[in-house]
């Protein structure tokens, strides 16, 4: 399935939608889904309610969106992840570098 992305809260958010893998299939679909972001927008929300599975590539996809955008002043966060995914993301410490939802 291919990314979703969407513009909420008056087109200040990009919304992000992985779909239910988050793995290296999604690499090139994920950078094109944040670079192609609209003026005024502030922020970005990956959510992740219908990702069942996420692997180490999808860690490193995130953290690149972080490193590519980081001159545009973004706020980030992970939306609705279940709980096998949260777990990774604790694990992984990414509560320090995103706002987990």
């Amino acid at each position: 399935m291919e990314i979703k992305t969407s513009y909420i809260n008056g087109q200040s958010t990009l919304l992000i939608d992985v779909g239910e893998k988050f793995d290296f299939s999604k690499v090139e679909g994920f950078r094109q889904a944040y670079l192609g972001v609209k003026t005024g927008v502030r922020h970005i929300t990956v959510d992740l309610s219908r990702t069942e599975y996420m692997d180490s590539s999808a860690l490193g996809m995130l953290l690149n969106m972080q490193k590519a955008l980081a001159d545009r002043g973004f706020s980030y966060s992970i939306e609705n992840a279940k709980p096998q995914v949260a777990k990774i993301l604790k694990i992984s410490r990414f509560d320090k570098k995103f706002e987990i939802r």
